[in-house]
């Protein structure tokens, strides 16, 4: 299937020099975004995972039917002051500042597999806080998959030595 068909590009968004991938047509095609929930469990098909762990808020989307497709809990990863229990916290560098990402302290045990998700792999930084966070709280991480990868932008290297799945990539800004 052809995805790139289906996405958007948005220029100059969030601010100008950046042209945004706009996934949210996908969310309109059942069918297609049926396909990509397929695409994204085959590498984990037969595999005993235990989480996905999905990264706010675009990463929830694909998250939470993946979670069932796997027969896997759901973990989220938030904003701060987002979560109402006790968390763990990892901050990380943006293009334009710094962010920070959390995780309920009880939510993911030592020794679980996990599989991170989020729609788009750019640099890294995000995904590299969540595995940073799967570290802290022990966890196995089997991989890390997104629908979009910015392959211009290297973010593949920052999250070595974990396994890197993607389903479309633009080599190009």
């Amino acid at each position: 299937m052809d995805l790139k068909s289906i996405f958007r590009t948005v220029p100059d968004f969030p601010k100008p020099g950046i042209n945004f991938i706009d996934i949210t047509p996908l969310l309109l095609n059942p069918g297609a975004f049926a396909w990509t929930i397929d695409e994204l469990a085959k590498p984990y098909e037969g595999r005993k995972i235990d989480k996905i762990v999905s990264i706010e808020s675009r990463g929830f989307l694909f998250g939470a039917p993946l979670a069932l497709k796997l027969n896997a809990g759901l973990v989220v990863l938030r904003k701060p002051n987002k979560l109402p229990w006790e968390t763990y916290s990892q901050s990380y560098d943006l293009e334009y500042g710094q962010a920070t990402i959390e995780v309920h302290k009880d939510s993911l045990q030592p020794g679980e597999t996990v599989v991170v998700i989020d729609d788009l792999l750019a640099t890294g930084g995000t995904l590299g806080a969540a595995l940073e966070l799967m570290k802290r709280c022990e966890c196995k991480v089997e991989g890390v998959s997104c629908v979009v990868e910015l392959t211009f932008l290297n973010g593949r290297g920052a999250l070595q030595p974990n396994p890197v799945h993607t389903i479309v990539t633009y080599d190009a800004e």
